[in-house]
């Protein structure tokens, strides 16, 4: 893999994250300030950030008092484009603007139609559009109307190894700072759903100590509900060192879990794995790398360096690439594939055991 390739793509998919946040921020200044677009449509496939915008808006566009007169919120199920057209071009009553909210948008018929609106809008009407989980067709009206007269936010997922480094972020912006083990075992937990990691850290807030700014391991622990010991994160790092018996042990107790589901367990495994080997790619072109190319290539906070350069050691580009392929014969083992019996602890078990003889 070359270098330039992996170092480009990292920091393309980081950029991606930063700007969508950075829009996020901006957008909620605004709206703040009492400074709105005539339509917002908010879409995506993650719906922390549409949502959070949504309920922004509805906050601060229309006063308490005349909110009876001057808010509507309705579900895309519930009505049709004509009905939402028809609802903004209606005058406010005896206020500056009106409030027009279409929840679940997508579930609309005929959303497109929308577009005849948005592409001369009053500007004393607010209307929010809000997919949830979805997008407008980028290639039709209704999506190049709002880009030209108001705001198109469209949010994408968050990738698994991309959350430790969001959860980083996210605590910083709530003035706290979390510990990076922190952050990756509260990912685990919490997966790739922003607004899950959110209602999380409200919990865990209201039970840290009054003045507390930094969040350890041991406060996801207890707040959360997950413990690192017995965690995919604890066996990727036992994994890496190659301590065979910790790693079989943890392997053993995730697998008999009530909600454990082997695909989670592969995706997380082969995460670590392909990081490792652009880790050794990078190495075989450039044997020392600065701190800023290593976190490129690894994506991964500086506190995770050691770990990675004792894993490339005990898995140099052969076996990553016999590791990653064994990932995929148990992804399919995991899913039902070649009518194996094996339980799902008893295929962690095996597959840890075959990752440590690579």
């Amino acid at each position: 893999m070359p270098r330039s390739w992996a170092s480009k793509n990292k920091s393309d998919m980081a950029k991606q994250k930063v700007d969508i946040e950075a829009q996020c921020a901006a957008i909620l200044k605004d709206v703040k300030a009492g400074v709105f677009k005539p339509v917002y449509l908010l879409m995506g496939d993650e719906p922390y950030y549409p949502e959070l915008v949504c309920q922004a808006i509805i906050d601060n566009c229309v006063d308490e008092a005349s909110k009876d007169f001057n808010e509507t919120i309705c579900f895309g199920a519930d009505v049709n484009a004509g009905q939402v057209v028809t609802e903004a071009r209606r005058f406010p009553m005896m206020a500056e603007r009106q409030l027009v909210v279409v929840k679940e948008a997508q579930m609309m018929k005929d959303l497109e139609k929308v577009a005849v609106y948005c592409e001369d809008p009053l500007d004393s009407t607010v209307l929010v559009l809000l997919l949830h989980k979805a997008s407008a067709d980028k290639r039709k009206s209704l999506y190049k109307s709002v880009m030209k007269t108001g705001v198109v936010l469209d949010s994408p997922a968050v990738r698994d190894y991309e959350i430790a480094n969001w959860i980083i972020r996210y605590y910083a912006g709530r003035g706290l700072r979390i510990d990076p083990d922190a952050a990756a075992l509260l990912g685990e937990s919490a997966g790739t759903d922003l607004g899950t990691i959110a209602v999380e850290t409200d919990k865990l807030l209201k039970n840290l100590p009054e003045g507390a700014t930094r969040v350890q391991v041991e406060d996801i622990e207890k707040n959360v509900g997950v413990s690192r010991q017995f965690s995919i994160f604890e066996l990727t790092r036992e994994l890496s060192y190659k301590h065979s018996e910790k790693a079989l042990k943890i392997a053993s107790h995730i697998g008999s879990a009530a909600k454990f589901a082997m695909p989670m367990a592969v995706s997380a495994l082969h995460t670590h794995f392909y990081r490792i080997l652009r880790y050794g790619a990078l190495l075989a072109e450039n044997p020392n790398p600065g701190p800023e190319e290593k976190a490129s290539v690894l994506g991964v906070s500086p506190f995770f360096f050691r770990e990675y350069d004792a894993a490339v050691r005990n898995y140099p580009l052969k076996r990553a690439m016999a590791v990653i392929s064994l990932l995929c014969e148990y992804d399919y083992l995991g899913k039902g594939g070649d009518g194996s019996a094996a339980t799902p602890d008893e295929l962690l078990v095996e597959l840890t055991a075959k990752i440590l003889n690579c």
